[in-house]
């Protein structure tokens, strides 16, 4: 009940949401056109033709999030495929609304199975079918766990019931739209004439949306406008009801259903059950000839699978770490095992997961997981994340976040003494666990749309490009922009020939993640200036590197063609 109470809820703000927007017209006038017929007869739609519309999108929505990556990936064909498919279908029906002879064409093949014609009622269901197989809903909690169980496959009863009422929920908006157009239909039922040039409007509205999904103008669109429901969306995401709700909706298995035995950040070992499988890895690193690593193969030893992004500054911070337990250990039993799941679009790329690789000196096996497979079967959160698994395959230690290297390196000792009761370990490792005070710090700062955190400028930060202006009073702790900036999904990149960026930040050691070509100037809050350097590999640079915590203020003058995706702090 509570999963479907969740999805009622998720579908019924998404259903109002900006994102619903483009698909409305098509919604509208489709409630009551009916299609084409021969000799160009008008026949009004049946009644319950917006119903079978509804019905259709939910049902092609719920069965392509469900099982359209999966039956995809089996077939080996493109994962766009159904997209594609969806669009050209909406082309057919709007070209046959507007055109009748083109139905006939289309009725033709059916002919020699003994129908003279096909009967179009005027449910419109096809057209549903072909509308849930375009549609994206905003993205959301909800829609993320529904997502993430079909594309790994982690399908049951109650990933199900949430998919069923996300879309019910989504559709009861819709609906509403739908019964609307049929009223408008049966208040000018009197007008034939009018009739045909609604089923010309709503033929020229499917196809303006096909196109329009061919060149992503929806997605363009709703960057004009702000998500009124945003604060609702919130709301859902921070509840800690929904979370475990969801959680159970989608990620928790019989892989990992006994993870939560294990408390984070403990001093001793525990027992967490047998460690989950590696799922959906697209390609390793570090290993001979790019060879699979499967666990089953290591029992004997003992692993640590560490979670981690190559521009993640707190993974920066603790690979240092991992590194030196692989170099102490690494003979002696211990198989340290990267799993490099990628927070930005730009770290799914292997060779800057090898450049990363390289300057942080790893030389354990690294699995590129770029779909968040084995993240989502270790139902992890975090980066980074350690988990520690014994000679017998079973998780006995789980660590979030930074810090904790002590006690995580004194379990890795007793677990390979345990596997090996003559093991000669060397003296413990000696590296400088520089992780900061929670609060002692700025948050991590992130510039794009999709996540915006700590912006202190005048007005609305959005998706977009659009002109910004230092404010006169910017508080601690955030950033502000000045110039004509576009601010994409995950970066903000200047529109014109330089923008600028000014950071109030309290922290030692402040860096920031940038890509493309180019030079950056930076002034400190004392006058002083330097210079960044931009090649082109996108990665974290260093602007701070203090011996002590302080307050300050950094000024970036950004050209065109770099992008800046965050600040990280330390």
């Amino acid at each position: 009940m509570d999963l479907i109470i969740i999805g009622l809820l998720g579908g019924l703000i998404t259903g109002i949401s900006p994102c619903i927007l483009p698909v409305l017209p098509v919604i509208f006038l489709t409630g009551g056109a009916q299609s084409a017929k021969f000799e160009d007869e008008v026949v009004p739609a049946r009644r319950s033709r917006p119903y079978f519309v509804i019905a259709g999108l939910v049902l092609s929505f719920t069965l392509v999030t469900l099982g359209g990556s999966l039956l995809l990936g089996l077939l080996n064909l493109p994962q766009d495929i159904i997209r594609w498919v969806g669009i050209a279908v909406l082309i057919i029906i709007g070209v046959g609304l507007i055109v009748p002879r083109f139905e006939r064409i289309l009725e033709r093949p059916f002919q020699k199975f003994g129908q003279r014609e096909v009967k179009n009622r005027g449910r419109g269901f096809g057209v549903g079918l072909a509308l849930g197989a375009v549609f994206v809903p905003c993205a959301g909690p909800v829609l993320a766990a529904i997502i993430v169980a079909g594309s790994t496959g982690q399908i049951g009863i109650g990933t199900v019931l949430l998919t069923v009422s996300f879309a019910i929920g989504v559709a009861v908006p819709l609906l509403v739209f739908a019964l609307a157009g049929r009223s408008v239909v049966e208040r000018i039922r009197a007008f034939r004439s009018k009739e045909r040039v609604l089923r010309i409007a709503a033929g020229v509205a499917m196809i303006a949306l096909a196109v329009g999904l061919v060149f992503n103008v929806p997605q363009a669109l709703q960057r004009l406008l702000p998500d009124y429901t945003a604060g609702l969306q919130e709301q859902i995401a921070g509840s800690e009801q929904v979370k475990d709700a969801l959680e159970l909706g989608g990620l928790v298995n019989d892989e990992n259903k006994d993870l939560d035995k294990c408390t984070n950040g403990a001093e001793e070992l525990e027992s967490c059950g047998t460690a989950p499988s590696l799922k959906g890895i697209e390609r390793w690193l570090n290993t001979p000839g790019g060879e699979a690593i499967d666990l089953d193969d290591l029992r004997g030893q003992v692993v640590l699978i560490d979670f981690w992004a190559y521009s993640c500054l707190n993974c920066q911070r603790s690979i240092p770490h991992v590194v030196a337990w692989d170099e102490a250990y690494g003979e002696l039993g211990l198989q340290v095992i990267g799993i490099h799941s990628p927070e930005y679009a730009f770290e799914k790329d292997a060779g800057n997961v090898a450049a990363g690789i390289e300057d942080f000196g790893i030389e354990y096996p690294v699995a590129l997981d770029n779909t968040l497979s084995t993240w989502t079967n270790y139902r992890n959160r975090y980066w980074p994340a350690h988990y520690l698994i014994d000679a017998e395959g079973t998780v006995r230690h789980i660590s979030f976040g930074e810090g904790n290297y002590a006690a995580t390196e004194a379990m890795i000792r007793e677990l390979l003494q345990d596997a090996d009761s003559d093991v000669t370990l060397p003296a413990a490792t000696d590296v400088a666990d520089d992780t900061p005070d929670v609060g002692s710090t700025t948050r991590e700062t992130f510039l794009g749309s999709s996540k915006d955190v700590n912006y202190g400028g005048g007005g609305d930060y959005r998706a977009g490009a659009g002109d910004y202006v230092f404010p006169k009073d910017q508080a601690d702790d955030s950033f502000a922009l000045d110039g004509r900036w576009d601010v994409e999904t995950q970066y903000a990149t200047p529109s014109g020939d330089t923008g600028k960026i000014r950071l109030e930040y309290h922290a030692a050691e402040v860096r920031v993640v940038l890509a493309g070509s180019g030079e950056i100037r930076v002034t400190h809050e004392d006058g002083s200036t330097g210079t960044i350097t931009v090649d082109g590999t996108p990665r974290s640079y260093g602007l701070v590197d203090r011996d002590a915590i302080d307050e300050g203020t950094i000024t970036l003058e950004v050209p065109s063609g770099i992008e800046t995706y965050s600040f990280t702090f330390g």
